[in-house]
């Protein structure tokens, strides 16, 4: 039995980015390694990172179905990373859902997360 494979693109918003086309982003002011620039005074030079990971799961019918989900990990930066205004622990990963509001630092800037269907 193969499994289901479903693929969701992303869009991180703001001048959108579409963050499906690579497996990984560095967010930071770091302009020769960052993929996206924060340019705050709050923010670190690697601040964190967004990778597509894999989430396996069974559904109703017990079939295997495997999703590319985006992820987001605070690399140990000095003013944080938050989800919904909830700062996420570093070093960890956190799944990023439709419409989660990520901010780095003490930045104002919202950045939302909006999925994309595909057809």
């Amino acid at each position: 039995m193969s499994p289901n494979i479903v693929c969701s693109e992303f869009i991180l918003t703001l001048d959108p980015l579409h963050i499906n086309r690579q497996s990984s982003y560095l967010v930071g002011k770091d302009k020769r390694v960052a993929h996206i620039l924060v340019n705050h005074p709050s923010c670190s030079r690697q601040h964190s990172v967004i990778q597509y990971r894999e989430d396996k799961s069974t559904d109703e019918n017990g079939k295997i179905v495997i999703e590319v989900k985006p992820y987001i990990m605070d690399l140990e930066s000095t003013n944080g990373t938050f989800i919904n205004k909830s700062k996420i622990e570093s070093s960890k990963y956190y799944e990023i859902k439709n419409y989660d509001i990520i901010n780095f630092g003490f930045s104002t800037r919202d950045y939302i997360i909006t999925k994309v269907n595909i057809k």
